[in-house]
């Protein structure tokens, strides 16, 4: 006897539930692109014979982990998250909208990673020419070219301002567009928590993220060899072309304490790096990534300190309990 077409659709219907939901266990997945916990909010989910969770290689945070085991008292946020076995080992208000600062050039180096060439010669525009009382510049000038590779060691080792304009510009046109273009890319892994408005991080009230979508955002720019590179490079120097064809110098260390000796690492901690981050409106914030002697690999995050030093004392608070 041959099946009608809606007969046919029925039968494959119900297989395709029997696939998912099996005949005797039930799975529960949470799914709410709203939540304002991201682990929770999943942006799409493949359909197979196989339900393959969102959070199945990644560390998940829905209420605070371990508080006793560290002092993060002068911080209103962090976490440190065990790559290696995708386990959170504390969380304080990881799930927490704070605004960011210059951590939000993580978000901005995976997508110049992702989209750009580090060969490419991009041209300043005027936009670069920012007047922010505070904020931190490579010192380009409309008109002048760099590489790609040169401005992304502008953006990351000094976190220079200017050169997430460029690479915003460079990658999407404009600011806006590129900004539109993060929250894009921070939905797809799950950092829902998230809204940017500009690539550097300099304070606008809607620009906010969490110290788990940091996580998130950190984590997914590991997967770059390159982005390694620029965390672990204590100085730099290079030289770049003006508008006039004259030769401009580069020359910066990094901002990371760790990096350059500046703060001592706990015993049986090696940092590999990390993006700093500070404004008034932020605080100190910074993510870092170590490892521990059994070669496990971390990353840690700290949002909104009360000063740099306690911001060194609260990381090197959760470092300690990489051992």
């Amino acid at each position: 006897m041959k099946c009608t077409n809606k007969h046919l659709v029925v039968v494959l219907f119900l297989i395709c539930i029997m696939s998912l939901c099996g005949c005797s266990k039930k799975y529960d997945i949470p799914y709410d692109v709203d939540s304002n916990i991201s682990a929770y909010s999943i942006s799409a989910v493949g359909v197979s014979n196989k339900v393959n969770p969102f959070a199945k290689n990644i560390c998940v945070v829905d209420k605070d982990v371990s508080p006793e085991k560290a002092d993060l008292s002068l911080a209103t946020s962090g976490g440190l998250f065990n790559k290696t076995t995708a386990e959170t080992i504390y969380s304080k208000s990881a799930n927490l909208r704070l605004h960011p600062a210059s951590t939000t050039k993580i978000m901005t180096a995976l997508l110049a990673l992702k989209y750009g060439n580090l060969d490419d010669v991009i041209t300043a525009s005027k936009n670069v020419e920012i007047k922010e009382k505070g904020a931190q510049l490579c010192g380009f000038k409309e008109g002048d070219r760099a590489t790609l590779d040169q401005v992304l060691h502008g953006l990351i080792v000094y976190s220079g301002n200017d050169a997430g304009v460029m690479i915003a510009e460079y990658v999407s046109g404009s600011v806006e567009a590129f900004a539109a273009l993060m929250n894009e890319e921070a939905k797809a892994i799950g950092a829902t928590n998230t809204n940017f408005t500009n690539p550097h991080g300099l304070t606008d009230e809607e620009h906010l993220t969490s110290a788990y979508d940091l996580y998130l955002i950190f984590n997914e720019a590991l997967k770059y060899d390159k982005f390694k590179e620029l965390l672990n490079t204590k100085e730099y120097k290079s030289t770049y072309t003006s508008k006039n064809g004259d030769a401009k110098k580069l020359d910066f260390e990094a901002t990371n304490r760790y990096l350059t000796g500046k703060v001592d690492t706990p015993a049986g901690v090696t940092v590999i790096g990390g993006k700093t981050g500070t404004t008034e409106a932020a605080g100190a914030c910074l993510v870092l990534y170590s490892k521990n002697e059994k070669g496990e690999e971390f990353v840690s995050v700290v949002m909104d300190s009360e000063s740099p030093e306690s911001l060194y004392a609260n990381t090197s608070s959760l470092l300690s309990l990489e051992r």
